[in-house]
């Protein structure tokens, strides 16, 4: 399903390039607007807080009743946001891939009784985002570029003319990575040391708010680059 405001922006940076939706407005689109990116936080925000409060009521020896609540809860909320979302008609990607990964963390946790896997999947889906995005600065096709194309450059590319726009992005995609790679660390971490609270709080603060973090970061620094020289014909 195409997405109306990147067809939109695509459309006005056909027409004017400097005539772009304001920044804030492209960045919240590209999560699945504010939104969207409330919806992707709520089933983890549901399974941690069921899953502490059912903790205090049910003894160590029937945590396991706990957790298969928390994972029922967090699945049901998934579940109803992708049906109300596709009732009114609204892009359903983002709860799609929202539902995937819920439903792939919540059997991960049910099979193995661990709370803590969980959020395994999400760890995986880390580990492979790194790989691509060492993979396609060694290519010379870094991704941060081709994100920024899509999000603020009415989907042109180019950049790819310009070796130091080139260069730039490479060292953002290198930011990225290593800021997934400490993502990763942490939550690996506490993911081995079956800390599920804290792997969970982890998980929600270290998920879109890290991500806008790094958009906001990446397109401050483009933007100041490209007024720094002259754009290429």
């Amino acid at each position: 399903m195409s997405d109306p405001v990147t067809d939109r922006n695509r459309a006005i940076a056909e027409d004017d390039p400097e005539q772009l939706p304001p920044f804030a407005e492209q960045v919240a689109q590209q999560l699945g607007g504010w939104r969207g990116m409330t919806e992707a936080a709520i089933p983890v925000i549901v399974f941690v807080l069921t899953n502490i409060v059912l903790g205090f009521w049910f003894p160590a020896e029937e945590s396991r009743i706990a957790l298969q609540s928390a994972i029922g809860a967090s699945a049901a909320v998934a579940i109803w946001i992708a049906v109300v979302r596709l009732i009114q008609k609204r892009p359903v990607r983002f709860a799609l891939n929202g539902l995937f990964g819920i439903g792939l963390g919540a059997w991960m946790a049910w099979d193995s009784g661990k709370e803590v896997d969980f959020y395994l999947p999400g760890i995986w889906i880390t580990m492979g985002q790194i790989v691509i995005l060492l993979g396609s600065i060694a290519l010379r096709h870094p991704m941060v570029g081709w994100f920024w194309s899509v999000i603020a450059n009415g989907g042109r590319n180019d950049w790819r003319e310009d070796t130091r726009l080139v260069r730039v992005f490479s060292q953002l995609t290198a930011l990225w990575a290593v800021v997934f790679a400490i993502k990763v660390a942490v939550q690996g971490g506490l993911w081995m040391t079956e800390q599920g609270t804290a792997l969970g709080i982890a998980r929600i603060v270290m998920g879109t708010p890290l991500f806008a973090l790094l958009v906001v970061i990446s397109f401050g620094v483009v933007r100041r680059v490209r007024r720094e020289q002259p754009q290429p014909a």
